[in-house]
């Protein structure tokens, strides 16, 4: 049974930084594409960061240079370290994990099998 548990949320201030972490119980997780989506109040779901097996990483236009996705095999972990913080970045982040390496795009949510229940990350202005 795969399970993804996000931690590390919490509130901080607008400029402040916060680190994800999503431990995934996965027995392929080398090869599993790891991603993190947000969801703010009233809007849908967005990507936000991915990162390929083989270490390939994309962004969201809107935290491309503030945010950075890494993976750590050994530990089974995805982190996500989330710099210069805005208000705009509040919302509940997710972890997602497609052990199939589907050909989707890493970018968009049906390529992901499996999801955490989330994080909070709320930033005060």
């Amino acid at each position: 049974q795969v399970q993804l548990v996000e931690s590390g949320g919490g509130l901080v201030q607008a400029g402040g930084s916060l680190r994800l972490s999503c431990a995934a119980s996965i027995r392929t997780f080398r090869t599993s594409d790891m991603a993190w989506f947000r969801q703010a109040p009233g809007k849908e779901r967005e990507f936000v960061a991915s990162i390929r097996w083989w270490s390939a990483t994309d962004y969201a236009d809107s935290v491309q240079g503030r945010f950075t996705i890494s993976r750590y095999n050994a530990r089974n972990t995805v982190d996500l370290q989330m710099n210069r913080l805005k208000p705009e970045d509040t919302g509940v982040y997710y972890c997602a994990a497609d052990p199939t390496q589907c050909v989707q795009l890493a970018t968009t949510a049906p390529k992901y099998d499996y999801w955490g229940q989330g994080t909070q990350v709320t930033v005060s202005s």
